[in-house]
């Protein structure tokens, strides 16, 4: 799954000091099908606490990628925070490398533009 929206190109009309009309791109168009469930995926991903406070460790991970042993604090059991991490890379949030016996998790590549893109607003 892509986390990269489909951004069109959308110009809105507006009068300028009443010489004339001028066209300026927006930063974004509405979303298309496909990009709203890959977008309502993510957020769903993130809509359990526990899922974004895992999130959010890794996110805020020195060095743009944390272990599993430094961010399973947070309240629940190991098979509980696996299930979680395991939600999170399934989404597309998440990536993972297993070195040795840990597992490494960075946020994955698009994810906070995209997110952050689709939050702005429209006129930023």
């Amino acid at each position: 799954m892509s986390n990269q929206l489909a951004v069109r190109d959308v110009t809105t009309r507006r009068e300028t000091d009443g010489t004339g009309v001028c066209c300026t791109p927006l930063a974004r168009g509405p979303l298309e099908a496909a990009d709203a469930e890959n977008v309502a995926a993510m957020f769903k991903a993130l809509g359990d606490p526990v899922r974004l406070r895992l999130f959010s460790n890794v996110a805020s991970a020195a060095g743009g990628e944390a272990c599993v042993c430094d961010i399973q604090d947070v309240g629940v059991s190991q098979p509980t925070v696996s299930h979680h991490l395991r939600k999170l890379r399934e989404a597309g949030l998440l990536e993972s490398e297993r070195r040795g016996t840990w597992v490494y998790y960075r946020v994955a590549s698009g994810v906070l533009a995209t997110m952050a893109q689709l939050l702005a607003p429209a006129d930023a």
